[in-house]
């Protein structure tokens, strides 16, 4: 009798446990808003270290980190030309651990996504079997308000010539980048920011459970 009721308890336990997976992907466009040009079209890398982390964070409702994505940082370390011209891509720096010291491999500029603006803006898409999280950041002609006046850039050495990003949270601290935590990383071909451009950038992070 009581080898009947463990076997039940077993099948009872086997059928309500469940095993949740999380599926993270993203995706960036960066196109030139007065030309229409397309200046990127690409997937990024996920820092799954890091997002686990965040998601087990904004679920907690005692949390005191303010689990969201607050800025996008731009960077120009990601690339190096050979002798012969070729341009180098370094592997995205993301991680399947939580590092709170992640970041861009040269962070130049960041932008806050703040809803009371115009420029930048957060939405929420829900799908059939999926949830997407669309950030759209454009860069106006005065931003960053040191920039190159035009897009005439013979190398990729300058601290506008972008050629990685990324998503980061809120900062711990409440203002210093320095605090948040890094959760996409994508690399790309050098985009120089100049003042006679304007640039739109739409960031499409998926989640999808199985």
């Amino acid at each position: 009798m009581n080898q009947k009721t463990d076997r039940e308890n077993d099948m009872t336990e086997s059928q309500t446990i469940d095993n949740l997976g999380l599926n993270v992907s993203g995706h960036i466009v960066i196109k030139d808003l007065d030309t229409g040009e397309e200046l990127v079209n690409k997937r990024n890398a996920i820092h799954y270290g890091n997002m686990a982390y965040i998601v087990a964070q904004a679920l907690n409702a005692f949390n005191t980190e303010n689990a969201f994505i607050d800025r996008i940082a731009f960077g120009n370390g990601a690339t190096s030309v050979d002798t012969a011209g070729k341009i180098l891509y370094k592997t995205p720096r993301v991680s399947e651990s939580y590092e709170n010291s992640a970041g861009l491999y040269s962070r130049t500029f960041d932008k806050r996504l703040n809803p009371s603006t115009t420029d930048t803006s957060i939405t929420t898409v829900v799908g059939s079997s999926h949830t997407d999280i669309k950030v759209t950041c454009t860069l106006g002609y005065n931003e960053p308000s040191d920039a190159d006046l035009f897009d005439t850039a013979t190398n990729n050495e300058g601290d506008y010539v972008f050629d990685e990003l990324g998503l980061f949270t809120y900062p711990t601290d409440g203002s210093s980048i320095d605090t948040s935590t890094m959760l996409t990383h994508v690399v790309f071909h050098p985009v120089q920011k100049s003042q006679n451009r304007k640039i739109e950038i739409v960031y499409t992070v998926r989640v999808q459970l199985s």
